[in-house]
C-alpha cells in the first residue's frame, strides 16, 4: 500500500470513529444534559411529601407497575423500616396484552419480579432518562423467553416497555438514585398484570395466563401482608418467596425445588389472606363477567392522558393523582390505544364481555407448619390445561373449564411451610409455562421493533 493511501485510510477510520461517536452521543445524549437530566434533584414538593409520610430522602424503594390500571406506585421505607406508599405515578403507555413477555418483538411489557441495580440505570437513554427491568430475569430464562432493553423510560412511547412522561421519569429515577446514594444496593420491580385483587382475579378466571398470574400473587401477597420486600428465588421454574431452604441445597430455577420452609409469621398471614381471596372469588365469579383474553388495542394508556389526548377534560381521574395538572407529554410521538372504531375499521373483533363462568370454592387442605417440608402432591391434584383455549383450574383454583388432568406425584416435596396454594402451586410448576405458551400465540401481536433498540 502506498503511503498516500495508508494516510487517507487513517484519516477516514479516524473520521468514521468521530462520525460513530458523535451518531452515538445523538442517540444516547451527553456531556451537560446528560449529568443535568440525571443529577436532577428532588423537588421540594416531594421532599415534603417524603417528609409528612415518616421517610427520609435516602430510604430504600421499591416499584410496583399494573398493566390494565397503568399506574405505577413508588413505595418508600418509614422510620420504622416497613414500606409504605410515596406516591402513584400514571402510565402514560404500554404496548401489548396482558400477560408475559415471551419472545423479541411480542410487543409485550414484562411482568414478574426484576432487581435494579446502579448498571441498570440509564442517564443517556434516547428516551431522556429510563430504568432497565433487566428481562430476562432467571425465571424468564428458564422458559427460554427472549428479549432485551425493556424499559421503565420517559418520552411517552412504548413498544414493550413502560413509558411514562419525561417529567415523571425523571422524579423516579432521583427517587432510585437517591436511595443508591443512601446504602440501597438494589431495589424491586413488581410488574403485575392488575393489582392482584380477589374483583380482578374473578375477572380474568379464564385468562390462560392465570397459573403464571397464581404465581405471582404469592409475591405480592407477600408484600401485602409484610410491607417488606419479599426475597425473590426460582425453582422448578416457578417464583417462590421468603423461601429457606434446607441445608445445603440451593435454588435452581430449572431444577426441581428443594425443600424449603418460610418463616411461621409470613406462611400464616399469606394463607389467611389467600383464603380469604378465594372465598370472595367464589362469591364474585357468578356475577362478574369475564374479561377478554385479547383486546386488540396494542397495550393501555391512563384515563388521564387519553382524554388530554383527546383534549377532553379528565378531572375525575386527575383526583385520583393528586389534582394537579396531567404532566406534560408530546402527543406527536404517542400512538395511542387502538379504540372500538378503529377496531372495527380494521376488521378486528370489538371486546366485549362473555357470559361469566362459575367459580367454585377451592377446597380447604390442612396447613403444614412452617419450617417443615411438605410432602409430595396426591396424585388427584389437579393442574391448569389450555387444550381448550382456557384454562382449567379445577379443584387449584376452582375455575369452570376443561376437564383437568391429574398431576403424576414428585419426589422433591411441594413449598414447605407454605400455605396449601403454594404446595399446589409448587407442584404444578408446568402449569405456569402452560399458561404462558398459550399466551405466546393468543397473545402475539404483530412482531414490531421500536426505534433506539428498546422494547426488543
Amino acid at each position: 500500500m502506498s503511503r498516500p493511501l495508508q494516510i487517507f485510510s487513517r484519516a477516514g477510520l479516524a473520521a468514521l470513529a468521530v462520525s460513530a461517536s458523535l451518531a452515538l452521543a445523538a442517540c444516547n445524549g451527553s456531556g451537560p444534559d446528560v449529568n443535568a437530566k440525571a443529577n436532577q434533584p428532588l423537588s421540594p414538593q416531594m421532599v415534603s411529601l417524603i417528609s409528612e409520610k415518616e421517610m427520609a430522602p435516602k430510604s430504600p424503594i421499591l416499584i410496583r407497575v399494573f398493566k390494565e390500571e397503568a399506574e405505577l406506585e413508588v413505595w418508600k421505607t418509614k422510620t420504622d423500616g416497613s414500606y409504605a406508599l410515596l406516591k402513584t405515578y400514571p402510565i402514560c403507555r404500554w404496548s401489548g396484552e396482558l400477560g408475559p413477555k415471551v419472545k423479541i418483538g411480542d410487543r409485550q411489557a414484562p411482568e414478574g419480579f426484576y432487581q435494579i441495580t446502579p448498571g441498570l440505570m440509564n442517564p443517556n437513554s434516547s428516551y431522556y432518562l429510563s430504568i432497565n427491568t433487566g428481562f430476562p430475569n432467571a425465571f424468564d430464562k428458564s422458559y427460554g423467553r427472549t428479549g432485551e432493553f425493556l424499559m421503565i423510560h420517559g418520552d411517552c412511547s412504548s413498544a414493550g416497555c413502560y413509558a411514562m412522561t419525561d417529567e415523571q421519569i425523571a422524579e423516579i429515577y432521583a427517587l432510585a438514585r437517591e436511595s443508591f446514594s443512601g446504602g440501597q444496593r438494589s431495589f424491586q420491580i413488581q410488574a403485575m398484570p392488575f393489582h392482584m385483587t380477589a374483583e380482578n382475579m374473578a375477572r380474568h378466571r379464564n385468562n390462560p395466563n392465570m397459573p403464571f398470574w397464581r404465581n405471582l400473587k404469592q409475591g405480592y401477597d407477600h408484600f401485602e401482608v409484610t410491607r417488606q420486600e419479599p426475597k425473590v428465588d426460582v425453582c422448578g421454574r416457578q417464583y417462590v418467596f421468603d423461601a429457606q431452604p434446607a441445608l445445603g441445597q440451593s435454588f435452581n430455577p430449572s431444577a426441581a425445588c428443594p425443600s424449603y420452609s418460610v418463616p411461621q409469621s409470613i406462611a400464616g398471614a399469606v394463607s389467611a389472606k389467600t383464603r380469604a381471596d378465594d372465598a370472595r372469588m367464589a362469591a364474585l365469579a357468578p356475577h362478574t363477567p369475564v374479561a377478554p383474553i385479547r383486546t386488540n388495542r396494542d397495550g393501555g394508556m391512563n384515563p388521564i392522558f387519553l382524554a388530554k389526548l383527546k383534549g377532553e377534560e379528565s378531572t375525575g381521574p386527575r383526583m385520583a393523582y393528586g389534582g394537579g395538572s396531567v404532566p406534560n407529554f408530546n402527543p406527536a410521538n404517542v400512538r395511542p390505544p387502538r379504540s372500538d372504531e378503529e377496531l372495527a375499521a380494521a376488521g378486528l373483533p370489538v371486546p366485549a364481555a362473555p357470559r361469566p363462568t362459575t367459580l367454585a370454592a377451592r377446597p380447604g387442605a390442612p396447613e403444614a407448619a412452617a419450617g417443615t417440608p411438605v410432602a409430595a402432591p396426591a396424585t388427584d391434584t389437579r393442574v391448569a390445561t389450555v387444550e381448550s383455549g382456557t384454562p382449567s383450574y379445577g379443584r387449584m383454583v376452582g375455575m369452570g373449564g376443561a376437564q383437568s388432568a391429574p398431576l403424576a406425584p414428585t419426589s422433591r416435596p411441594a413449598a414447605g411451610g407454605l400455605r396449601p396454594a403454594q404446595s399446589v402451586g409448587a407442584s404444578g410448576a408446568a402449569s405456569a409455562d402452560t399458561g404462558a405458551s398459550e399466551a405466546s400465540i393468543l397473545m402475539g401481536a404483530a412482531p414490531i421493533v421500536s426505534p433506539g433498540g428498546f422494547g426488543q
